[in-house]
C-alpha cells in the first residue's frame, strides 16, 4: 500500500514547517543569550528541516492535483494575500538563508549577522504564514 501524497505531504509538509519555526525561535533565543553552539545546532536544525520541507513540497506540487481555497467572503482575499507573500517572500528569503549559513560556516561573522537581521524576520513571517495557509486551506475552509 503506497503513499497518497495527495492527502498526506501537506501535513508532512505542515509539521516540517512548524519544527522549521520552532529551531528558528529556538536558535534566536541562543544567540540572544550568548549560547553560540546551541544557536548553530537550532539554525542547522532549522536549514535541514527546512530543505526537507522543500523537497516535500516540490513532491507534492509535481505530484498532486491542485487544491482549491473553499473559503467565501472576506476570508478569501486575506487567504490570497497571505499565500502570494508567503510564495514571494519564501523565493526571496531561500538564496539569503544560504548566505547567512554560507557565512556563518566561513566564519564572517559580522556579515553573518548583518544579513541574518533581515532573514531572520522574512523566514519567520514565512514559517508563520505557511502554517496559517495550510491550516486555512485544509483544516478551516474544507
Amino acid at each position: 500500500m503506497g503513499m497518497d501524497t495527495a492527502n498526506t505531504l501537506p501535513h508532512v509538509t505542515a509539521i516540517l514547517n512548524a519544527t522549521a519555526l520552532g529551531f528558528l525561535v529556538a536558535g534566536f533565543t541562543f544567540i540572544r543569550a550568548g549560547r553560540r553552539d546551541l544557536h548553530k545546532r537550532a539554525m542547522l536544525g532549522a536549514v535541514a528541516t527546512s530543505a526537507l520541507f522543500l523537497v516535500f513540497y516540490l513532491l507534492y506540487h509535481f505530484t498532486a492535483p491542485i487544491f482549491v481555497f473553499r473559503g467565501t467572503g472576506t476570508v478569501r482575499p486575506i487567504y490570497y494575500v497571505l499565500l502570494i507573500s508567503h510564495v514571494v517572500l519564501a523565493a526571496a528569503v531561500t538564496p539569503m538563508v544560504a548566505v547567512v549559513l554560507f557565512r556563518a560556516l566561513r566564519g564572517t561573522f559580522d556579515s553573518h549577522r548583518r544579513i541574518a537581521r533581515w532573514t531572520l524576520p522574512i523566514w519567520l513571517y514565512v514559517s508563520v504564514t505557511g502554517i496559517i495557509v495550510y491550516l486555512m486551506l485544509y483544516h478551516l475552509y474544507i
